[in-house]
C-alpha cells in the first residue's frame, strides 16, 4: 500500500530523480541502517556533542525509512526480499536506538536504571513490531496494525527523538518509552493471539 502520510509526500519528489538510475531501494534501506547506527553510537556517549549528532543522525535515517519505500513503488522496484530487508532493518534500529539512549543517561539521574530502562523499551519496541509484522501478514493486504491520522503514522512520532534529544530531553522520553512501548506491545500480542490461524 503506498505511504500517504506527510513524510512520504515530502519522500516521493526526493526519490524521483533516482528512478532509471544505479540507485536501488535497497542502497536507501543501507544507508538508513547505517545513519540509524550512528545516531545510536553517538546518544550512547551521554554527551552534549553525541546528543547533537545523535538526535542529526536520526533525523536523516527517519527519513530515509520513508524514501526507500517511495523509491521501491515509484520506481516499480518492490520485492518480497527488498521488504523484509527494509522490515527488519527498522525494527532493529528503532530498538537499539533506546538502548543507546538508554546507555547514554547512565550518568543522568536515573542512573544506574537507565540502561535497564533502555533495554525494556528497546526489547518492547522490539517484540511489538515483530508481532505487528506477524499481525499485518495474517490480515487482508493493505491491512496495517495501527493506522496513523491526519497525515502521521505512529511511527512518525520517532521523528521527535531529534529535536528532543538537542533540547536534553531524552530521560522523559526513555521513561515514556518503557511505559508505552511495553503497553503496546502487550496489546499487540493479546491481538495476535486471538486472531484466528488460517
Amino acid at each position: 500500500m503506498s505511504g500517504s502520510s506527510w513524510s512520504h509526500l515530502i519522500a516521493r519528489p526526493l526519490v524521483r530523480p533516482m528512478i532509471g538510475t544505479a540507485i536501488r531501494p535497497n542502497h536507501l534501506t543501507t544507508l538508513r541502517l547505517l545513519t540509524g547506527l550512528a545516531a545510536c553510537f553517538c546518544l550512547a556517549l551521554g554527551t552534549r556533542f553525541g546528543a547533537w549528532w545523535g538526535g542529526s543522525f536520526w533525523i536523516v535515517s527517519a527519513f530515509l525509512d520513508r524514501a526507500d519505500g517511495e523509491l521501491a513503488r515509484l520506481g516499480k522496484l518492490t520485492s518480497p526480499g527488498g521488504h523484509l530487508y527494509d522490515t527488519y532493518a527498522d525494527i532493529t534500529v528503532n530498538a537499539l536506538l533506546f538502548v543507546a539512549i538508554g546507555v547514554g543517561l547512565r550518568h543522568a539521574w536515573l542512573g544506574p536504571w537507565a540502561p535497564p530502562i533502555g533495554l525494556l523499551a528497546g526489547a518492547s519496541l522490539l517484540l511489538g513490531s515483530i508481532f505487528s509484522h506477524l499481525l499485518e501478514l495474517r490480515s487482508p493486504p493493505g491491512t496495517k496494525a495501527y493506522s496513523g491520522r491526519w497525515g502521521f503514522d505512529p511511527e512518525d512520532a520517532l521523528y521527535l527523538i531529534g529535536p528532543l534529544a538537542w533540547i536534553g530531553w531524552l530521560t522523559p522520553v526513555l521513561i515514556g518509552a518503557a511505559i508505552g512501548a511495553t503497553a503496546i506491545m502487550l496489546l499487540t500480542a493479546w491481538r495476535l493471539h486471538r486472531m484466528p490461524v488460517a
